[in-house]
């Protein structure tokens, strides 16, 4: 009897300690709104310029706000008229992940994928140049890191730099790059332009909704 009752109390916790907490009123789980959307959240992989998997980050489910969502689904729905798609690398990303990579960026000596995303910058310099701080936008659910894709071969189209890698290449403005790879670019800022989204001048890939709905507030529930 004793041993029913301890499996039936093991059984209760543990469907209850499975179950997600719900995300905060007014964000949304993109792929309810968007369903054929290419994620890829390269925070919850190891292919990343840590090289581990970042705190927060427990599935590979893109969360933006709800506004955030809609707008995105009408860029999808244009780029789909030219056998183009989205891929996102990246969107809500919880206070707890800012976290990591500050105290990444003091660690000095680790400098696994250093090649790959920061070749050219001293990791003691991140802070400096701007590319770790201690709060982001993407804490507050409307900003998002992309790329358009082809849509039959799923391949990104050439940016002429890497997601995330750090370094003026990476410029919105940056001219040492081909006339495809400038007009791949332009096309990705035309677009989210077009459908209510401002750019960040150092990062081709990343957009913040105009008017996002919460300007001042910095989440930090965790992706599940």
């Amino acid at each position: 009897m004793k041993y029913t009752i301890s499996v039936l109390i093991f059984a209760i916790f543990g469907f209850f300690s499975a179950q997600k907490e719900p995300i905060p009123e007014g964000f949304v789980y993109v792929d309810e709104i968007i369903p054929d959307l290419e994620v890829e959240l390269r925070y919850y992989s190891t292919h990343n310029f840590v090289g581990d998997t970042i705190a927060g980050y427990h599935a590979n489910r893109l969360i933006l706000t709800l506004e955030t969502a809609e707008a995105l689904k009408m860029v999808q729905e244009d780029l789909e008229n030219e056998n183009l798609c989205l891929k996102v690398y990246d969107g809500y990303r919880p206070q707890q992940a800012v976290n990591h990579f500050v105290h990444w960026a003091r660690e000095l000596n680790d400098t696994i994928n250093k090649q790959e995303f920061y070749p050219e910058v001293k990791k003691g310099n991140l802070f400096k140049e701007g590319y770790i701080a201690s709060k982001s936008g993407h804490s507050r659910g409307s900003t998002v890191d992309l790329t358009i894709i082809d849509a039959e071969t799923l391949e990104p189209l050439d940016m002429g730099s890497p997601y995330d890698f750090f370094g003026v290449q990476s410029w919105v403005s940056y001219q040492n790059i081909s006339a495809k790879q400038k007009e791949n670019r332009l096309r990705l800022q035309r677009v989210m332009q077009k459908h209510g989204f401002r750019s960040y001048s150092k990062e081709w890939w990343h957009f913040t909704l105009r008017n996002e709905p919460f300007p001042d507030t910095y989440f930090n529930f965790s992706i599940n």
